[in-house]
């Protein structure tokens, strides 16, 4: 049993005690899923072009996570506002879209390297047999 950590209840959400430094612009979160930032990927990596360059090119000086709170502020932001843009110009559309992907598992698949092609996966098989011997 690990005693260095605290117990924590994981029907509860970790909040951070500490404020943010006061140099670090406040901003909120992106507050979407992956389904709705997968659906406007390729609108957000033109839109907000400039500001991920930045962003990476301060990773590419530091990798502090520290050095480019600024920068990824600025992502944020701008995520936040493309996300509204798109609301408001294709709304339902886009609703349909994202919550198709979110419903189908975005098109993902658990495939296990190195496992023979044309047979279940392990994971899949509905009654293993588990033996004493093995042959």
């Amino acid at each position: 049993m690990a005693t260095h950590r605290e117990a924590k209840n994981p029907t509860f959400s970790y909040v951070e005690p500490l404020p943010w430094p006061k140099d670090v612009p406040k901003v909120d979160e992106v507050g979407t899923t992956s389904a709705p930032l997968k659906s406007i990927a390729f609108f957000f990596g033109q839109f907000c072009k400039v500001y991920n360059d930045d962003f990476m090119q301060c990773k590419n000086e530091n990798r502090d996570p520290e050095h480019c709170l600024l920068e990824g502020r600025r992502v944020t932001r701008c995520a936040q506002d493309l996300i509204q843009k798109i609301g408001e110009k294709c709304g339902k559309e886009w609703d349909a879209h994202w919550e198709c992907l979110e419903m189908n598992n975005q098109n993902l698949a658990k495939r296990i390297p190195g496992s023979p092609e044309g047979k279940p996966q392990i994971h899949e098989k509905e009654n293993p047999v588990i033996s004493r011997l093995q042959k």
